[in-house]
Parts: C-alpha cells; structure tokens; sequence
C-alpha cells in the first residue's frame, strides 16, 4: 500500500470533482475546492473521519469493498478505478467480462434525473439508484458480491414473495423476459463462471425458469415496457420503462416515468416527498422488484 500516493490521488480526485457531478445541490457561498471530504464518505457511504485519515496517510488498508465505494462515490473511470486498487495494495477485479464499476456517463447521466433510475447488468444485479428509485423498490444494492440474491433475476425464480410489487397478470412477461436475458447473455459470454453459476442453480431450484429456459427465448428488455407497481405506502403506479445501455450491453439504465396528468404521476410526486420512509412499516424482504 502506497499510502502517500493514494492520499494524494483521492484529494486530487476529490478537488475536481463539483457538487452537481455527483447529484449534490451546491450551497450559497461556498469556498471548498471540489467535493468536501464529508460529501465524499456520504456518497461512499462510510464515516466521514475514515476518509479523512485515509487523505491524511494516516488511515489503515481500506478493504477491496471500500476501495469498490471510493471509486463509485469519486466518479472513477475503469482505469482509474483499477489504479486505485494498486495503490491500497489490492488487484483490481476482472473486467474482461463485466464490470460492476458503473461507467461515468452512465453515472452523470444517473445523477441527473428526477425520476426514479437506476444501473443493472446483465445478470440483473443492480449496481446503483438514484434516491426516488430506492423509495419505489427498496435498497436493491445492498447484496454483498457472490451471493446469489444480489440478482433479481435468481430472487424472481425462488423468492415468491419477490413478486409483490407487480399484479399476478404481469408475473407471466417478467418470467419469460427475466429468462430470455439471461440466454441472450449466456450466448455473449458463455465462459462466464458467474453467469453459469447463476443459471444452474436457478435450473435446479425453479422447474418454471427450467421450463422457459428451455424455449430459447432470447431478448434484451427487462420486463413489459409500461410497468405496474403495487408500491404499500401510495397505492398502484403505471411507469413506462425506457432503457439506455452501454455499447456491449453489459449494462443498462432504467429510466421509470408517469404519463403527466395521471393519479400515477400524481403518486410519483407523493413519493417523492415522503421518500423512503414509505418503507419503514413494510416486513423485511430480500429486496423488491422493477
């Protein structure tokens, strides 16, 4: 670990970064140059004083996750990202298959909008949300790497209480869509150990995947495009879902908005104000679903 040369680099990173970069409003008078430290542990979700030591060459090892939050919350490029590593003494992941490093255009393009959004790969992992998604389905980031419920794809499969957020008659299309991404993704990367794990163990738990796994369906949309959510605290949402993904598809940005004029877009904006704290009454669930 080069502690001199990872504080220099994180300050350095820090200082040109501004506050709309990450999505944050910028005050009245401010004077600090780029990100303040304490901004920066927010976005990385981590103690402002951990950071700090860390800038100061006085902090201990930051683990690969945290050098994992670092990068996310500095905006890092992939060859930043893999610097970084280096530098805290770590190897940088593989990323000749996927990465899960939310690629910066994606991320500012993710920090701007004002409608609920977020980042997934192909294996239906999601890797950010902006703060009105994490208010419509619930903190879907927060599965540690290698756990299979990190994939919405594998919870939808084995987890019936998994389909709650969504009516009975849309179940059907989200099976048969959830599916046919994960062929078309085994025909790009058919080496994938990840991508292989995921879809043995979900031929073996679900004889429904086993069975339209075994149409060769094959496409790249995540579900219908105009989507139900059945959300506990504002009632019955209709979103259209539009996409933006990245040039090998490995990731995608779901983009969920309300007709205008709508009692939909109407609890959008109600959501929107109480927030997350919708989620405070509901029972404990592995996570919820777009």
């Amino acid at each position: 670990m080069d502690r001199v040369q990872l504080a220099d680099f994180l300050r350095h990173r820090r200082e040109s970064l501004q506050p709309e970069d990450v999505g944050l409003p910028r005050t009245p008078r401010r004077r600090t140059r780029g990100l303040r430290r304490e901004e920066v542990a927010t976005l990385a979700s981590m103690s402002t004083d951990y950071y700090a030591r860390l800038e100061q060459q006085r902090g201990p090892q930051p683990s690969p996750p945290m050098i994992a939050a670092i990068s996310r919350a500095l905006r890092l490029t992939l060859t930043e990202r893999d610097h970084l590593y280096r530098l805290a003494g770590h190897t940088p992941p593989r990323s000749d298959v996927r990465s899960d490093h939310v690629a910066p255009a994606m991320r500012r393009v993710l920090d701007r909008i004002d409608a609920p959004a977020m980042v997934t790969n192909d294996l239906g992992e999601t890797l950010a949300q902006n703060p009105l998604a994490i208010a419509l389905l619930g903190d879907e980031s927060r599965f540690e790497p290698g756990d299979l419920n990190r994939s919405r794809f594998y919870r939808w499969f084995t987890q019936p209480g998994e389909r709650a957020l969504h009516p009975v008659e849309q179940h059907a299309q989200y099976s048969r869509s959830y599916a046919a991404v994960l062929h078309l993704t085994a025909g790009r990367h058919p080496d994938d150990p990840r991508g292989r794990r995921l879809i043995d163990r979900l031929l073996a738990a679900s004889p429904e995947f086993a069975s339209i796994w075994a149409t060769h369906d094959v496409v790249w949309r995540p579900g219908p495009d105009r989507k139900t959510f059945l959300h506990p605290a504002v009632g019955p949402i209709e979103l259209d879902c539009e996409t933006l993904s990245t040039e090998n598809d490995s990731q995608i940005l779901l983009l969920y908005t309300a007709t205008p004029g709508t009692d939909s877009a109407e609890r959008l904006r109600l959501l929107s104000v109480i927030g997350n704290q919708s989620f405070a009454g509901r029972p404990e669930r592995a996570s919820s679903q777009r």
